[in-house]
């Protein structure tokens, strides 16, 4: 009923064709309320949603709120008056002839049900609806009105009384006003919405993929890191400061710790040396991106574009999906954690049986889009993830608050009703893990702690439904790629050759990344030495490979300045030498006898 005063549109950040628009607009939680205001030319990302809370009272006073502070010349045409009337003007409406009724809400200061009938009723002709406050007591006596909100209605022969009604609520006045005689919904032009191409042409069937729940499916896996990479993350500009840190933490044990494909290993494993490298304490998101979709095209590193759900897909698009795959990525780095705990020597984050979680921690804080969920397990993760001291005990803490979440969101909304909250893992797929002690359900952790390791093992994934790299090699625009490329999925290790040729696009990546930082920011501030490692940073953008031996053009040069003084030194030894030759002769000479 308010929709020529005020629109509500929903976008599905979720959905790969939003992914640039929700990052154009700076989407970084779930659900963000934005607000536009009315005939608005140039662009804006709006205003943030201030609301105490959101329960759909709330948003409805804040859109009110918006509405009422509007600036008047720009304001909608259909969007009437929101601001009190005073006594005078009610009184003066009194026994006169009108083509319309008037109906007044009498409420309090803080009181929206005034407001509110007068947006329900602006799609309606014959009746006209104002608010007053309740401040004029004498006033509000001789009208008779002892409590507020109530609503006193002028009818059009002048005449007016108080109106009668059981309960005095937005929906109860709103229902009576648009009963009364000659009242009517007005006969509007259908809004001019963008054309929308026919979805059910646009979008390909979903087929549902048939899976074994006691399996582990490597395409959740790396559909999820997928979403992480290219879609969560992408709503930071720039990753600093903390941020920065989280990001090249869970990066590192992604890579030493991800029981993946080659390709996708590699790739996490050059992203980690490239996060280590550069001297910089902000980076752009664009440079993450352009490395992740493989623009300086690094030979065998491959990352699926697409989300294919399949332990985790849900009865709905909306349902499960990424949630599910990011508890099933931490449970299965937790997991690897503890099965090969030399993983991580040398890497700075070694000898800490809480990091997985820590970093899982401070990822959920800084990046997941749902900022209730965040909250809830930070609470989880203040209670007791400090008490946790070996790498098995990392396994069954995450284990267990996984089964707190299942059961405070059983029967939620975002219940997915083929795949209800239960306590995990159920009897059918672990028996031994579930016990009674007094009749009373209890659980044998250290069966609960062999069954995680073994579900969450490299040897129980299933790579059915996973996508190759081949697979978009014909539907890649721009993608290149030959043979040789092809061969190092068998071969991961490649040649001397490559590995020089996939250094140097690292380097030259890293010089871009400069490149961006100066545009953007002027001078690039740097920790410590970074001043002067971002200047030799610059200097390594002429590295690029020569003859494709792995000389450089610096080295090159070297070696020319090198040959040029090797050869004067050379001629002016040979000139000293000679002269020296001929005083020796002159001063040694005798004439014959």
């Amino acid at each position: 009923d308010w929709e020529s005063a005020i629109r509500v549109g929903v976008l599905d950040c979720g959905e790969e064709e939003n992914y640039e628009t929700c990052k154009e607009y700076g989407i970084h939680y779930y659900p963000t309320v934005r607000y536009f205001k009315a005939f608005t030319k140039q662009f804006t990302t709006g205003e943030n949603y201030k609301g105490a809370d959101r329960e759909l009272q709330t948003v409805r006073q804040m859109m009110i709120d918006f509405l009422q502070n509007h600036s008047q010349e720009l304001r909608p045409p259909a969007c009437p008056p929101l601001d009190p009337v005073v006594s005078s003007d009610i009184t003066s409406l009194f026994d006169k002839n009108s083509h319309h009724y008037t109906a007044v809400v009498f409420e309090s200061n803080s009181s929206y049900v005034g407001r509110e009938v007068i947006l329900d009723l602006i799609q309606y002709e014959n009746i006209v609806v104002k608010r007053a406050l309740n401040f004029d007591k004498p006033f509000l006596e001789k009208l008779g009105i002892a409590s507020v909100p109530s609503c006193y209605l002028v009818h059009p022969n002048g005449s007016h009384g108080l109106i009668n009604i059981l309960k005095p609520l937005r929906s109860f006045f709103s229902s009576y006003l648009k009963s009364l005689p000659g009242v009517r919904k007005k006969l509007l032009l259908p809004l001019q919405l963008p054309a929308q191409e026919n979805k059910e042409e646009s979008t390909e069937i979903k087929v549902w993929k048939e899976f074994d729940k006691s399996k582990l499916y490597m395409a959740d896996l790396e559909s999820g890191l997928h979403y992480l990479l290219r879609v969560e993350l992408a709503t930071h500009k720039t990753l600093e400061g903390a941020e920065l840190k989280t990001f090249k933490d869970f990066v590192t044990i992604s890579a030493k710790l991800f029981p993946g494909r080659q390709p996708v290993v590699k790739l996490l494993e050059t992203l980690q040396e490239w996060l280590v490298s550069l001297p910089l304490d902000k980076i752009p998101y664009d440079a993450i991106l352009d490395l992740v979709n493989n623009k300086m095209r690094i030979s065998g590193i491959f990352l699926t574009k697409k989300a294919q759900w399949v332990g985790c897909q849900g009865s709905r698009p909306e349902l499960r999906g990424y949630t599910c795959s990011l508890w099933k990525l931490f449970h299965t780095l937790t997991v690897q954690a503890a099965l090969r705990p030399k993983a991580l020597i040398n890497t700075g984050l070694e000898d800490n049986p809480q990091i997985v979680l820590q970093v899982m921690r401070r990822y959920i804080h800084h990046f997941f889009g749902c900022k209730a969920c965040a909250q809830h397990f930070e609470e989880m993760a203040k209670e007791s993830m400090d008490s946790i001291k070996t790498l098995d005990k990392a396994v069954l803490w995450l284990w267990e608050k996984h089964n707190v979440v299942n059961n405070r969101l059983a029967g939620d909304l975002t219940e997915d009703p083929k795949f209800p909250k239960v306590q995990w893992p159920t009897p059918d797929i672990c028996p031994a893990c579930h016990e009674e002690i007094k009749g009373l359900h209890s659980w044998n952790e250290a069966q609960v702690l062999q069954f995680m390791k073994y579900h969450y093992n490299s040897e129980n994934i299933e790579y059915k439904y996973t996508e190759s790299q081949t697979d978009l090699s014909d539907t890649e625009q721009g993608d290149t790629r030959d043979v040789k490329d092809k061969s190092l999925l068998k071969n991961p290790s490649g040649n001397r050759e490559n590995k020089l040729q996939d250094k140097e696009n690292i380097l030259d990546s890293k010089s871009k990344v400069l490149d961006k930082l100066i545009a953007n920011h002027g001078p690039v501030k740097g920790s410590g030495k970074s001043a002067v490692e971002a200047a030799n940073l610059k200097e390594t953008k002429q590295a690029v490979s020569f003859l494709g031996i792995g000389f450089s053009n610096i080295d090159m040069s070297l070696c020319v300045i090198l040959y040029v003084a090797s050869s004067l030194f050379l001629m002016i030894m040979y000139f000293f030498f000679r002269m020296r030759s001929k005083r020796w002769k002159v001063k040694h000479y005798r004439s014959s006898v």
